[in-house]
């Protein structure tokens, strides 16, 4: 059983279940919510936000349940620990929607249109629901119903965090402290490029999942962007704009330190496929552990269920007191029921 602490802070993080988790969601997130989960200094809940991913999925919604499935075997794979993270489905913890409901009532509407991603979106894939203007405040309510302190969010999601801040506040101002304000924990990491150099994105389908078979991962990576200006071995590389070279400095224990000076001036022992081979060694060898753990838990559903079932029950429990305290602080009909 997870025992809850109040001497500790209490920390939320959550993706959405769109597709399998690949290496820049692990750079990126996952990697760093394990590293906080070690340290012991936080209450932890990890939450797999299904109702989000309906917001632009929702006319395909026949691949959500195996996703979310995958996406806890890859949580646990990783990682995060079901006796010491609350790892759970965020519709199976109904306060989440409550909440939501709650503070749709006292937010303007301008304030979710002002959202970055949200006028991107609109103009990018044409989503113009109720739901998706109201997906920065379910995110809100996402964070404050655990009364989270901190929240690890890389810099391009401050203005959701913020916003969650100023619903807070506004809340705060009608009816009384309930919450603390979230704080933002930015991270480092390392931002991978897609292996055609762009973006990594699944939409443009250049990303390496961590799932992936060593044969599909020696596809990829075989097929690799590297450097257009590198023709012959004796040409001029750039390997800081090289992905394969980029991935290399993260996953390749035995990377040669005079790689890329030898590279950038055209040494002829330095090749690009040669540099595709040593990087998909490495990253088999590197998510060799991951990929069976992730193959065990996945070959018992019933596991992954009690996991997730415990989870909830948790997040639950915390989320509950919760609302206990805004139907309080609001003054509704028998808040204690």
């Amino acid at each position: 059983m997870i025992m809850s602490t109040s001497k500790k802070k209490v920390l939320l993080s959550g993706m959405q279940p769109s597709g399998a988790l690949h290496l820049g969601n692990y750079e990126g997130a996952l990697r760093n919510w394990v590293e906080l989960q070690n340290t012991g200094k936080y209450d932890m809940f990890n939450c797999i936000v299904d109702w989000h991913a309906l917001t632009s999925g929702f006319e395909s919604t026949e691949m959500l349940v195996p996703r979310i499935y995958e996406m806890a075997a890859d949580y646990i794979a990783a990682g995060l620990d079901p006796d010491k993270t609350a790892i759970f489905v965020q519709s199976h913890v109904k306060e989440h929607a409550e909440l939501h409901l709650l503070l749709s009532m006292i937010t303007p509407i301008p304030w979710l249109e002002r959202v970055p991603s949200y006028k991107e979106k609109v103009e990018s894939l044409g989503l113009d629901s109720y739901g998706f203007l109201g997906y920065p405040l379910l995110q809100a309510a996402d964070i404050i119903v655990y009364r989270a302190d901190v929240v690890p969010v890389g810099k391009d999601q401050l203005p959701h965090l913020e916003l969650t801040r100023e619903v807070v506040r506004r809340f705060h101002y009608l009816y009384g402290e309930v919450f603390p304000e979230p704080e933002a924990l930015v991270t480092k990491f390392q931002v991978l490029p897609g292996t055609d150099g762009q973006k990594m994105s699944k939409s443009y389908g250049n990303f390496i999942a961590l799932g992936d078979s060593p044969d599909i991962v020696k596809t990829k990576v075989m097929s690799m962007f590297t450097d257009p200006a590198k023709i012959h071995k004796t040409d001029l590389g750039h390997p800081a704009d090289c992905p394969v070279h980029i991935y290399r400095t993260i996953y390749d224990s035995s990377l040669p330190a005079d790689l890329a000076d030898k590279c950038s001036a055209g040494d002829p022992s330095v090749g690009c496929v040669g540099c595709k081979k040593a990087l998909l060694a490495a990253l088999v060898e590197y998510f060799k552990d991951f990929r069976e753990r992730r193959m065990v838990l996945l070959s018992d559903k019933a596991q992954l269920d009690e996991h997730l079932k415990r989870g909830a029950e948790r997040a639950r429990e915390r989320a509950a007191e919760t609302l206990r305290l805004v139907r309080s602080a609001m003054r509704m009909f028998k808040p204690e029921i």
